[in-house]
């Protein structure tokens, strides 16, 4: 069974619309800048929440009370796809971000790299790979 509403297989949501990640973060004050300064928008924001966006897609953070600091090691990302990853991959380095993983060309046919948030996320950029 997959997640279609009905028996005749319409879809029940856009998939912009589907499957948003909601992170939990410690300060919003903190997170805000750091992912508008990376190229999200600000869709809607209210007291302890806002709605990013990038592209079609969206991101919601929430600020929880008391929220611990993040583990030592990542245990996920969210891949951006972008149309020039150098150009990323310098403005992180502006930023001082901490790499997790460094740029490179992978097997799987994208060059990516991967960066950690104020929370503990990994940021992953990626290009599709000429060819791919």
């Amino acid at each position: 069974m997959t997640g279609d509403a009905n028996s005749a297989g319409k879809k029940y949501a856009e998939a912009n619309e589907q499957l948003i990640v909601e992170l939990y973060v410690r300060n919003l004050k903190q997170s805000i800048p750091f992912y508008v300064e990376l190229g999200f928008t600000i869709c809607r924001e209210e007291p302890g929440f806002v709605e990013l966006g990038w592209d079609e897609s969206r991101l919601y953070l929430e600020q929880i009370p008391a929220q611990p600091d993040p583990p030592k090691t990542l245990v996920a990302n969210i891949r951006i796809l972008v149309p020039d990853i150098d150009r990323f991959w310098s403005k992180c380095g502006e930023m001082n971000l901490t790499v997790v993983k460094e740029i490179a060309d992978r097997d799987y046919g994208l060059r990516d790299f991967t960066v950690v948030s104020p929370d503990g996320i990994g940021l992953r950029f990626a290009s599709r790979l000429p060819g791919r």
